[in-house]
């Protein structure tokens, strides 16, 4: 899926983000939300993948996905979860997560210097289910995609189902 238009978004330390515009080789967008025990046990993971990915033109930003959150409780969240060198945005009317289809969190997706979408969804396979984890992860989803788009290869599994809380979309915000 390739973009056309831009999409801007305001980080919660004032910066302007342009989640679909990639100034490096790729972008990656984590849909997070601070209440999702899924989406917080992925926090030291994603910090790995961003720390890892960084010094190879990889960019990454926090997406929050929570209808009523602050810029103070994402302050807070970000800090208490150990994320570091990551801008975070509020996603308040999900135009992000509906622009690039994200519909849980945590959700992944690649977006690559061109504005194609070369991944969609979850970090790895961790999870099988809601509350139900692996002993060990077997599947890497985001980093092999990473290291394909690094590579100028095609993604082998470009969409993936991730496991996590579902976003509420913009349409059912104000209910």
């Amino acid at each position: 899926m390739l973009f056309g238009g831009s999409l801007e978004v305001r980080a919660i330390d004032g910066t302007l983000l342009r989640p679909l515009e990639p100034s490096g080789l790729a972008n990656v967008l984590f849909f997070v939300a601070t209440d999702c025990p899924v989406s917080n046990a992925y926090a030291p993971e994603i910090q790995r993948v961003c720390s890892a990915y960084r010094s190879k033109g990889i960019s990454c930003a926090l997406i929050y996905e929570d209808p009523h959150v602050t810029a103070a409780e994402v302050r807070q969240h970000v800090a208490a979860h150990g994320y570091q060198n990551i801008p975070a945005a509020i996603d308040a009317d999900a135009s992000v997560a509906v622009r690039v289809r994200a519909s849980v969190t945590p959700e992944t997706v690649v977006i690559d210097h061109g504005g194609m979408v070369r991944y969609r969804g979850r970090i790895d396979n961790f999870y099988v289910a809601f509350g139900r984890s692996r002993q060990v992860v077997t599947i890497h989803d985001l980093r092999d995609a990473l290291d394909a788009v690094l590579a100028g290869k095609p993604v082998s599994a470009p969409v993936t189902e991730p496991v996590g809380c579902f976003i509420v979309l913009a349409s059912q915000r104000n209910h």
